[in-house]
């Protein structure tokens, strides 16, 4: 193994990512599936209502199709054709029979400092349903609500007030105060359901806690409906 290799972590397998090997060798299964899972976690990272869905089914399934409806508040035929593109891209599976229903695992990518979980994922899809969130990704980025999530975490784990999340993300204090308490529902669910919501808060997550309770049941339908 080469020294300057990396890992990139997913679910079931861990690849390595490394330095341009000689053209005569042949890249292995893992590392295409790790390409692959990458490409899949950049579509949903691109695409909120995908995100919305398969965190959804990874925090509460196995669920029907028809359960996702119901829950989601989303048209029968957008589920239908949500799920079959999480399928394509491997996000998902179909198990069972009569009923068939949706499972999917939980993904996680670490690498040089990037971390993905269900927990980001949440809060992308959140951008579906909250406006908070929706505008705040619009005017910076899917990066910088990355970053915010992970401020809202050193945040409700006491290391920081609201104020001090704005600087190091160059944003006002109105805002910064906005984006943290609208990410609490995602870090609220994450930390109950996301099994690697300590990759992504590996010094605070167990000291992340909330002045109230919060319904995680289903943190994923819109509230405002």
């Amino acid at each position: 193994m080469h020294d300057t290799s990396r890992s990139l972590k997913f679910t079931d397998f861990v690849i390595q990512v490394m330095t341009p090997s000689p053209a005569t060798e042949t890249p292995s299964q893992d590392y295409a599936a790790g390409v692959d899972q990458l490409a899949t976690v950049g579509r949903l990272l691109d695409r909120p209502e995908l995100a919305r869905v398969y965190v959804y089914v990874c925090y509460y399934g196995p669920v029907t199709r028809p359960e996702i409806v119901e829950t989601l508040d989303v048209p029968k035929t957008t589920v239908y054709d949500h799920v079959g593109t999480l399928e394509a891209l491997g996000a998902v599976a179909l198990v069972g029979d009569r009923p068939v229903a949706v499972s999917a695992a939980p993904v996680l990518i670490d690498a040089d400092g990037i971390t993905v979980t269900p927990t980001l994922l949440h809060a992308v899809a959140m951008q579906v349903i909250d406006k908070d969130i929706a505008h705040f990704t619009e005017r910076h980025g899917v990066g910088k609500l990355a970053a915010a999530v992970r401020q809202a975490g050193l945040h409700y784990a006491g290391r920081i007030t609201q104020r001090m999340v704005a600087e190091p993300l160059g944003i006002s204090t109105g805002e910064a105060i906005q984006i943290v308490l609208a990410l609490e529902p995602v870090l609220a669910a994450g930390k109950q359901h996301d099994p690697h919501f300590k990759n992504l808060f590996p010094d605070v997550a167990d000291d992340i806690a909330f002045d109230a309770d919060i319904d995680v049941t289903a943190p994923l339908s819109d509230t405002e409906s």
